[in-house]
């Protein structure tokens, strides 16, 4: 071989190869659905306090600030209910393809979503709001599934990563632009537009040649994969799954969600008005937001140097601070500008999604990926909503946000006690 042929060679295999087309629809076909995704069940803590000023009186209820507390709560724990309903999306997607199945769960949610908007009393809003929630918690388990299947793997982990800060730019990209105009019913009739997003997504989403060549799915029942990822070997990874994803749920719902309705607390306490009360929320949730985002940068880099465990291990520890930090310090202070101080770190600790986007996919082969994907990031939800259900009884007891949120510090603790429990796959190519 001559010199030049050497260093053409070697050029060559040091040029990344770029994506193609079919990938790069499936990347922009995840990050979008997944966007408005984010920000359909963020828009819950944006518009909770109004949501509950209004329809609270029409079943009788006396507007305070712990019965937007208690019934708020209620609220979350039934949406968390809709969201473990979700998990029947993994077997459709492991039967009949990741694309449909995506497809199936952006129109659910969508269209719910909307109706939410038109809700004349508060049941109806929460009959709305869990059967959304079915719609929402099977696009996380899609869209990662067919994102981590669709990428080469030297790009695989970085996309699983950037994936998750896609639900966050969501949230910073609408809510400025028509959130405080459009009040919380216009805010719900936004979330409805990823009904229009299904028909893009059918015409440009490629269903995984990986799917499509090692599935088999026609040669199984419908309920296989339910069994193999509940029996060994993946017995113990999925459960171990499972309780980490509690962790992240309760931590989610329970720290950042509420903060909007603390800092709505904050700003009547020292007499704003109510657009200033409004923006200030924004500003709370958006910030919590926007660090969240830079987290999911690190996420994959963090990951690759400290391992899977590691990674998450670490955010659970930022979670610890911040909220303790918000809660336990800041907001008990009445400060406005203090809780800011807090918040990025509650932002970047709440990244701790984009590790399972990367993690999960890599625990378990083609045939049955993406059910142990939605059973864990589902069925997580039906205990988190116990534990949401806890906390809104103290927040109600206590008449305040203070004690209640800021013992959610002890999960992350327990969290950082459990992540053993699912394999360190630093390194390891996705499984057939």
């Amino acid at each position: 071989m001559t010199i030049n042929e050497q260093t053409t060679t070697t050029s060559a295999a040091t040029v990344p190869e770029r994506l193609t087309k079919a990938q790069r629809h499936a990347s922009w076909g995840s990050f979008g659905g997944w966007a408005m995704d984010g920000f359909n069940w963020t828009i819950f803590g944006l518009v909770l306090a109004p949501t509950m000023t209004e329809l609270l009186p029409r079943a009788g209820i006396k507007v305070t600030p712990d019965n937007i507390g208690w019934y708020g709560q209620i609220s979350a724990a039934l949406f968390l209910l809709g969201w473990g309903c979700s998990f029947i999306w993994g077997p459709i997607a492991d039967r009949f393809g990741r694309k449909p199945a995506m497809m199936a769960s952006i129109l659910m949610y969508g269209v719910f979503t909307a109706l939410a908007g038109i809700s004349t009393n508060l049941w109806q809003w929460n009959a709305f709001r869990f059967l959304a929630a079915i719609g929402v918690g099977g696009e996380w388990a899609m869209a990662g599934t067919l994102l981590s299947e669709v990428m080469p793997e030297r790009v695989r982990e970085r996309f699983g990563g950037l994936m998750h800060f896609a639900a966050y730019f969501g949230v910073l990209a609408v809510y400025p632009l028509f959130g405080p105009e459009r009040g919380w019913r216009g805010m719900f009739f936004i979330g409805g537009f990823p009904a229009l997003a299904v028909f893009l997504i059918r015409r440009s989403t490629p269903e995984p040649e990986r799917w499509k060549d090692k599935s088999h799915a026609a040669e199984r029942s419908f309920w296989q994969p339910v069994v193999e990822i509940l029996t060994p070997p993946y017995r113990g990874r999925t459960i171990g799954n499972l309780l980490l994803l509690v962790v992240c749920v309760i931590g989610l719902w329970a720290g950042s969600t509420y903060v909007p309705t603390a800092m709505n607390n904050l700003s009547a306490q020292a007499g704003y008005g109510h657009d200033t009360t409004v923006h200030l929320a924004s500003l709370s949730s958006m910030t919590v937001g926007a660090f969240t985002i830079l987290g999911c940068f690190a996420v994959p880099r963090l990951a690759g140097r400290l391992g899977r465990r590691g990674a998450l291990a670490t955010l659970f520890g930022l979670m610890i601070v911040g909220t303790v930090g918000a809660y336990g310090v800041a907001f008990p202070m009445s400060s406005i500008g203090l809780p800011f101080v807090f918040l990025p770190v509650l932002g970047l600790g709440g990244a701790s999604f984009a590790v399972f986007t990367i993690w999960l996919p890599e625990q378990y082969p083609t045939r049955m990926r993406a059910t142990a994907f939605a059973f864990t990031t589902t069925f997580s939800r039906w205990f988190a909503a116990a534990g949401t259900f806890l906390i809104g009884y103290g927040i109600h007891a206590a008449g305040s946000l203070t004690l209640p949120l800021s013992l959610t510090a002890v999960v992350f603790v327990v969290g950082m006690g459990l992540v053993r429990l699912a394999p360190e796959t630093r390194g390891q190519a996705l499984p057939d």
